[in-house]
């Protein structure tokens, strides 16, 4: 999947813009549905973000790594940024304690969320992506 660099930039500077990328999460309790704020598109076949609140979506994670990310943002359909302001992304989710994946994730991330309450005991998560479409179903690019 190629991105284009608009949409890097939306889905990586969501949290600054108002439009907070939200993680879908499946465990033994039932689904579950997160903030993240350190979300980004990492390369064209990978989205990261940095798992600093260790709560349900990592519990989830360690049950079921599959996941869905939701970036919803009307304004930029509104503005013809994107022709859907709701973007998909699906993939498959690993977890990143230690080693160079996750330092290269922290080096990616805003000032914001790499000096937040937690950061430094955070965890990478590389979610290799099996598809990512709008609202109606349209491939991403």
């Amino acid at each position: 999947m190629a991105f284009s660099e608009m949409i890097r930039k939306l889905v990586t500077n969501a949290w600054d813009d108002g439009y907070v990328c939200l993680l879908g999460t499946q465990g033994p309790n039932g689904p579950n549905i997160s903030p993240k704020g350190s979300m980004m598109i990492f390369d064209d076949n990978h989205l990261a973000y940095w798992e600093r609140s260790k709560k349900t979506a990592l519990d989830n994670l360690q049950h079921d790594p599959n996941v869905v990310v939701v970036y919803s943002n009307m304004h930029a359909q509104r503005d013809k940024r994107l022709e859907s302001g709701i973007l998909r992304f699906y993939g498959t989710a690993e977890l990143h304690e230690s080693g160079p994946m996750r330092e290269a994730i922290f080096s990616r991330l805003n000032e914001r969320e790499s000096t937040h309450d937690g950061a430094d005991t955070g965890i990478g998560v590389l979610i290799k992506l099996t598809r990512a479409e709008d609202v109606r179903g349209k491939p991403i690019r």
